[in-house]
């Protein structure tokens, strides 16, 4: 039970400081080099955690089972950065925004799980996606 919980408990406990520190990146300051100095320091723990964890660590052989997914996923995770601290900046109080991105991409995640990995469309997944639409009123509701 514990391998299938701590994901996500660090998933919630990271996405926690990570909408505080979006939040707090400095208003006159430019997202994308804030993000420049996000990316080092996350390269470098990479690095150290890859050499830590892996017991017979080798970089290069890695690198040889590359495919388009880790070069998609820099650009979309830039794109994600960018968008929070740009919708922080815009005056999203950190409350809001979260739960209303969270939403509709649970929205889009179950069309997505449909569509493209064929998994089941339940009548309790069409009753949440309605949940999550009828909250997305109620929250934004003024």
């Amino acid at each position: 039970m514990f391998n299938y919980i701590w994901p996500l408990a660090l998933v919630v406990f990271c996405n926690t400081f990570y909408q505080i520190c979006a939040k707090s990146v400095p208003g006159t300051m430019n997202p994308f080099a804030s993000l420049t100095v996000t990316y080092l320091v996350g390269a470098v723990v990479s690095l150290i955690l890859y050499f830590i964890f892996e017991k017979d660590a080798n970089l290069i052989a890695e690198y040889k089972k590359l495919n388009w997914a880790p070069f998609v996923l820099g650009i979309v995770v830039v794109g994600l950065e960018a968008g929070y601290i740009h919708a922080y900046k815009a005056g999203w109080p950190v409350s809001l925004a979260q739960i209303v991105q969270a939403s509709v991409l649970a929205v889009i995640l179950i069309l997505v799980g449909y569509f493209l990995y064929k998994e089941s469309l339940s009548w309790n997944k069409i009753a949440g996606v309605l949940v999550c639409l009828a909250g997305l009123v109620l929250i934004n509701w003024k």
